[in-house]
């Protein structure tokens, strides 16, 4: 499984941002896809996470209600939709693949995409 992540970019607090990643491969394999980020000094951290077969989706505390989740099953797709964005959301975000949500919480996916950087501006 091969993931591409995209739409990382330079926004003013309290905007909007879209990141999107895309799955190829063996992706029957894929039972969760999620979202992490590592900001700068600091450990990866679990974002989001999707069930790709009943779209049941997870969120981190801090960014339940600002972030979502959603897929595209025809274009093997995963977004995250990111509002009211917060200078401390500022960071690299990663998308992963993975067989358990357990894995996904854990920030073990079976599989990384490369990460694409989000900069929040106060």
């Amino acid at each position: 499984v091969q993931l591409q992540a995209s739409g990382g970019g330079l926004v003013q607090a309290g905007g909007s941002l879209r990141l999107s990643c895309a799955a190829s491969g063996r992706t029957s394999s894929i039972y969760y896809m999620g979202w992490f980020r590592q900001a700068p000094g600091k450990e990866r951290e679990f974002v989001a996470a999707i069930n790709w077969r009943t779209d049941n989706t997870y969120y981190a505390d801090s960014v339940k209600g600002r972030l979502i989740i959603s897929r595209d099953d025809a274009e093997n797709t995963v977004y995250l939709q990111m509002n009211s964005l917060k200078p401390e959301d500022t960071a690299v975000y990663y998308c992963g693949a993975g067989d358990t949500l357990l894995r996904i919480q854990r920030r073990m996916p079976n599989y990384w995409g490369q990460g694409t950087l989000v900069t929040v501006s106060s």
